[in-house]
């Protein structure tokens, strides 16, 4: 069903809607996320859901405040030597894990090692550590073979961060998903009253201290007004709207762009961007197999891409919350410098002509989209769409957002479970920088789904990291993303913002790439 199809249904529907049980608890938050949570593993997996997910029950050592600099969260001091290659940082008293255990340096020592594992930032920090080690069990030492200017700023990410779980559990692969959800943070989650596709279930740890600063971001102090969040799974775009206007739920994260003009007519309904830099939309090639592991092949696709076609096909037709950005560096963030048209001229016939003389064999192009995920669903229908166009032999594959999560992971050929291209979504800041953005990161096996491989490209960030100033920042971080676009390591399909949706009598919703649940109250 596309976006178009869906929303006819959902405007039919919207008064017949069958209403949601009625909750009278006036101390439980209702809030419908964006997506089903399928992966309780916000360290596996970089599904923004799972990372939402993670801010209720884990804690970290540093937060990002909305200013974007680090903070101390858990850590209650720090001191580096005259080298930088040492650091100490000292944890606040009374941290206790959901299961009644302190929390110690070791287990910050294996958090962090597992999160090198798997996150971009973090493998870069992995490079130049030497170990990540308790001294006791409130002092972590991190030793460093050379110094590292960002590494406070990698303690703090605030996308996909290093949160902190026993050590017991940390010490898990990082290639392999943990199942048991145990933090440190202001709620635990209810294994009990878990059910994808149905709820999830937090209830507020009074084990948790929160700092005495303001909160800012994913800083300062994360006090939890609510005893209880639920997260409602409801696909359907009409009961959700339904559900929001009676005041059966709290907070609708991502309303559709089409009923936002309805919900505004309610006088009872806040709508409001809190993701003040927005989201970019990309498209990700499977460079391992074919037929995508022919760089003219996928120089092709990037020439058939419209962007104004993507968003309107997911935001829809009001402009205002959407723009056009041809850069792997987001409209607004530090290194953007213009689009590349040359390398995105928008044109089927350009496209058609590149792929007859890239040697495309007609192999099938399997394209893993969701059916559940309107922000998502509609940039896989388009792809499929344009690159039929062109001559591809396309595969559209479509499911449930769990599912694209967990095939993407898959290796192998298309005939064995694989897959060629998938669509996905992230905070434009986030991918604003070389050390922390997948889109321009070629490392490999090891990398972002795609495993682009491409040596020069990490010998950039390295050049980015370590330069003496800002002029040889800009020059590292211009010639890395011109790299990673001219290769198609991603594909950029434009930015929007999204206005989320919540009752007004819900108060101190916090800005940020995250809907934090700390500050929130009903009034």
């Amino acid at each position: 069903m596309d976006r178009r199809t869906l929303l006819k249904g959902a405007a039919a529907s919207l008064l017949a809607a069958p209403a949601l049980a009625q909750d009278q608890r006036a101390t439980t938050l209702r809030f419908v996320p964006q997506a089903n949570l399928t992966s309780l593993d916000p360290i596996w997996t970089t599904a923004t859901v799972t990372n939402n997910h993670g801010y209720y029950v884990y804690d970290t050592l540093f937060g990002q405040d909305a200013k974007l600099k680090p903070q101390p969260q858990m850590a209650e001091s720090y001191e580096v030597s005259a080298d930088g290659r040492k650091w100490r940082i000292r944890l606040r008293e009374g941290l206790k894990f959901h299961d009644g255990s302190t929390v110690r340096a070791v287990d910050c020592a294996a958090s962090l090692k597992r999160w090198c594992q798997r996150d971009i930032f973090g493998q870069t920090l992995a490079k130049v550590t030497e170990d990540f080690v308790g001294v006791d069990d409130r002092t972590l030492e991190i030793r460093l073979t050379r110094a590292f200017p960002l590494l406070l700023d990698a303690l703090g990410k605030a996308d996909n961060p290093p949160f902190v779980m026993p050590e017991r559990l940390a010490v898990t692969d990082g290639n392999k998903q943990i199942t048991e959800v145990v933090g440190s943070g202001p709620y635990r989650f209810l294994p009990s009253e878990y059910n994808s596709g149905s709820r999830a279930v937090y209830e507020k740890f009074d084990g948790y201290v929160p700092r005495q600063e303001p909160p800012s971001r994913n800083a300062g102090g994360k006090v939890a007004h609510f005893p209880r969040v639920e997260w409602l799974i409801i696909p359907d775009a009409a009961t959700a709207a339904n559900a929001l206007m009676r005041g059966e739920i709290d907070w609708w994260e991502r309303p559709l762009s089409d009923l936002q003009p309805m919900l505004a007519r309610n006088r009872d309904i806040v709508r409001e961007v809190i993701d003040l830099a927005g989201r970019t939309a990309v498209m990700r090639l499977n460079h391992l197999q074919p037929p995508f592991d022919n760089i003219r092949v996928r120089q092709a696709v990037r020439m058939a891409v419209n962007q104004e076609e993507y968003m309107r096909a997911s935001q829809g037709d009001d402009t205002s919350s959407w723009k056009v950005c041809r850069s792997l560096w987001g409209f607004g963030t530090p290194y953007y410098a213009g689009e590349q048209e040359d390398l995105m001229p928008q044109s089927i016939e350009k496209a058609t002509a590149a792929l007859k003389a890239s040697g495309y064999a007609g192999e099938k192009v399997v394209i893993i989209n969701p059916t559940d995920f309107p922000d998502i669903g509609p940039l896989g229908q388009v792809t499929a769409d344009v690159l039929r166009k062109i001559g591809m032999n396309i595969d559209l594959a479509e499911s449930d957002w769990g599912t694209v999560i967990q095939r993407r992971n898959n290796r192998e050929t298309v005939d064995k479970g694989g897959w060629s291209i998938f669509h996905t979504l992230g905070p434009t800041d986030g991918w604003g920088s070389p050390a922390t953005s997948n889109l321009v990161r070629g490392p490999g096996l090891s990398g972002w789904f795609g495993w682009w491989t491409n040596p020069r490209s990490e010998q950039l960030v390295d050049e980015w990291l370590f330069a003496p100033d800002e002029a040889g920042q800009k020059k590292a971080a211009t010639e890395l993303a011109r790299l990673a676009l001219e290769e198609v390591a991603t594909v950029p399909l434009g930015q929007f913002t999204i206005k989320t949706a919540y009752r007004k009598n819900l108060t101190g919703m916090l800005t940020g790439s995250a809907p934090y649940p700390w500050s929130l109250r009903r009034v």
